[in-house]
């Protein structure tokens, strides 16, 4: 199998995306552990066979990070580090306060620095590994009344392109996969907002949300973590520094 000896850790892996990446990798080969702050959903995905071992954790917090990592990679170092955690928060620039900036940063940028501060150091040692963030097309273009999940995106993006040239002769290659809208929990609960605060119906809202989408649909998880078992295999070693957008041709 693809990844046969390897081990990833998958943080947001408890569902969505994230549990999606850790099943994929699994079905290759690799041993998965999955971090993320709901320890219930964590051991359901560990109990499907989705994932081999789990640690709870806010991956906002530095400490609690590298105590999950030290936890799960005990017997086995990690190769593949996925930083999937995330979230969003919608409305306009002028009702963001700036703690709404300071909670995006905080999960969408600072929880995939704090776990890629955890496992590059090992992986730069053995001379391979593979760095990966889910981020998102608000990575690379504006949406109006998300500013602040924006602005957290676009930094994750830049994050990338930097380490990517820092780590370039290390055997460590460093990318981004840039998801549109997917079908996930996040989106679900999106979608009953809106349909909760403008009355219009769910299949209204749906058609709303993906318009920007040429293919008109919403993205299926397991089409993110092909894109991620890619950039985790021998075949991708010369891809470093790059956003994989995956859009629909939205642009």
């Amino acid at each position: 199998m693809l990844l046969s000896g390897r081990h990833a850790v998958v943080t947001g892996g408890g569902r969505g995306i994230g549990r999606a990446v850790a099943a994929r990798l699994r079905r290759e080969g690799a041993r998965v552990s999955i971090i993320g702050r709901d320890a219930a959903a964590l051991a359901a995905a560990c109990a499907a066979g989705d994932a081999d071992s789990h640690a709870a954790c806010d991956v906002t917090d530095a400490a609690a990070m590298v105590q999950a990592l030290a936890r799960l990679s005990a017997d086995q170092p990690i190769d593949i580090a996925v930083a999937n955690a995330g979230a969003v928060e919608t409305g306009p620039f002028l009702r963001s306060p700036a703690e709404r900036f300071r909670r995006m940063t905080e999960i969408n940028l600072i929880g995939t620095v704090n776990l890629f501060h955890g496992t590059l150091p090992g992986m730069v040692e053995r001379g391979h590994g593979r760095l990966i963030a889910i981020g998102s097309t608000a990575g690379h273009r504006g949406y109006a009344y998300v500013s602040a999940y924006v602005a957290a995106k676009h930094a994750v993006i830049g994050l990338v392109k930097s380490l990517a040239l820092e780590t370039a002769r290390s055997g460590v290659t460093v990318n981004a996969v840039s998801p549109g809208y997917a079908d996930t929990d996040m989106v679900a609960s999106g979608l009953d907002a809106i349909v909760a605060k403008t009355g219009v119906s769910r299949e209204q809202a749906l058609t709303d949300m993906v318009k920007a989408n040429p293919q008109g649909r919403l993205i299926a998880p397991d089409e993110i973590a092909q894109a991620v078992l890619y950039l985790c295999g021998p075949a991708s070693g010369s891809v470093t520094g790059q956003s994989l957008t995956i859009n629909g041709g939205e642009f």
